[in-house]
């Protein structure tokens, strides 16, 4: 269902999941934040009934700009020359903005990390998209 969804929203904004290179890195990273977020909160709730707050909290230590800057250095030498290419432009990105609990170096690689994530998923590499997921959770329990 959650699929079909999200096809018939590409159709309807005539954007194909094929062609992510025709979006701008900012573009990519918002969307692989919200694929992030969705992975990161499907773990955490595969992983038992909790409080929302506690699910919150949790979440939070792993999308927050530090986490996800974190992961991007150590997952950097498990890319092909595309992916990091990609993830380079997301870093490059000006954005108008920064958190105010971030590290302007650690948003632009949290950002690398996420037009990555976007990058795959539009591309429609979901083998590869689940794989680094993966590798980012590992590297991320690894840091603890």
């Amino acid at each position: 269902m959650f699929e079909s969804f999200i096809e018939h929203e590409l159709k309807q904004m005539n954007i194909s999941r094929t062609e992510p290179a025709q979006y701008s890195p900012l573009v990519l990273a918002y969307i692989g934040d919200v694929v992030y977020e969705l992975y990161i909160r499907t773990m955490l709730v595969r992983q038992g009934n909790m409080p929302v707050h506690k699910l919150h909290k949790l979440a939070t230590r792993y999308v927050k700009a530090k986490a996800q800057s974190d992961i991007a250095l150590r997952i950097e030498d498990k890319l092909t020359e595309e992916e990091h290419r990609i993830l380079k432009r997301g870093r490059n990105a000006k954005s108008s903005t920064v958190p105010k609990n971030a590290d302007i170096r650690d948003y632009r690689r949290a950002t690398g990390f996420e037009a990555l994530l976007g990058y795959l998923y539009l591309k429609d590499e979901e083998k590869r998209l689940l794989e680094l997921l993966d590798l980012a959770v590992t590297a991320h329990e690894a840091e603890r």
